[in-house]
């Protein structure tokens, strides 16, 4: 063998072992839940109970100066569900990429106000539609950075694809949590799922905790340009009785030009046993899907055991 063909081997190897990947870590963590749903007369619930059951496996593992963590989740009757690729550049922020089960800023925070259960729109049958929570869907890229003074940045990004979204979609968000108990947030995104019906859609809110209390408020609209604006007003309050016991209320008052405002509320409360957990909610909404007298009721049981 020559020299030059020596020093290109020599060469190949050192990069090899420069780039190689220490021994990875590998956990494992699981759930189960049971939720009982009523009350609400004009919904189609079964028997009411919906069992809930999955196992989500991480690996990490170090790559030069960054790490790297692959997770995938296995769920009763789908299989493979969530698995998503963070890369963490440390003090560079961390880079994600979600084949299913990502989120953006705009949904991750549709609402954020405190609560020991469910938000005051969830529950009913079709109080949710049409909230402003921007967009998510497989393929997500997702860049978080965080500033030791507090600031936090979130870029989110979707490419178009057929059966995803006909356009690309991205969002931003900006965050404050740099004084003790309170956090701000701002966040835009423009949607195009469907060619030709583009919206674009804005959220600000801000959350304070003092003692054991909690307040929020947070508003937020979605501007189209092929249909009705929408607007929505929520807030919220929660106060931990003690390391066990949480209760709150809320309430989201969404608008729609032309349409009665849906006025949905909710108080809820959550207790914690170990690794069980209990929560309750009971749901009021007026109008729902800005629907004149579809005024409906109902509540909401989840026990979750964590392991």
């Amino acid at each position: 063998m020559n020299k030059y063909t020596k020093i290109g081997l020599t060469a190949l190897a050192g990069s090899l072992v420069a780039g190689s990947v220490s021994a990875a870590e590998m956990s494992a963590s699981g759930s189960a839940t049971l939720t009982y749903t009523g009350g609400d007369e004009k919904a189609t619930h079964g028997n009411g109970w919906v069992m809930g059951d999955s196992v989500t496996f991480s690996a990490s593992g170090d790559v030069n100066d960054f790490t790297v963590t692959y997770s995938v989740e296995l769920d009763r009757g789908i299989g493979v569900d969530d698995n998503s690729l963070t890369f963490d550049f440390g003090d560079a922020g961390t880079l994600s990429f979600a084949g299913h089960g990502g989120s953006t800023f705009m949904s991750a925070n549709d609402d954020v106000m405190p609560t020991a259960s469910e938000e005051p729109w969830d529950v009913i049958t079709g109080a949710d539609t049409g909230r402003v929570n921007g967009f998510d869907g497989d393929q997500t890229w997702k860049y978080v950075y965080a500033h030791e003074s507090g600031l936090n940045l979130t870029l989110s990004y979707i490419n178009a694809a057929d059966a995803i979204t006909d356009t690309s979609y991205s969002d931003y968000g900006v965050t404050y949590t740099g004084m003790e108990g309170l956090t701000v947030g701002y966040g835009q995104g423009d949607v195009e799922q469907t060619t030709g019906t583009k919206s674009d859609e804005s959220t600000l809110f801000a959350k304070y905790a003092i003692g054991g209390a909690t307040v929020g408020i947070q508003k937020s609209e979605q501007d189209n340009e092929s249909a009705s604006d929408v607007e929505s007003t929520g807030i919220g309050i929660s106060y931990a009785v003690n390391d066990d016991l949480t209760i709150s209320y809320g309430s989201n008052t969404r608008e729609k030009v032309g349409s009665d405002d849906q006025e949905a509320m909710a108080i809820g409360a959550s207790y914690t046993v170990g690794s069980m957990g209990i929560a309750v909610s009971m749901h009021s909404v007026d109008n729902v899907n800005n629907t004149s007298s579809d005024d409906r009721e109902g509540y909401q049981m989840v026990l979750t055991f964590a392991f």
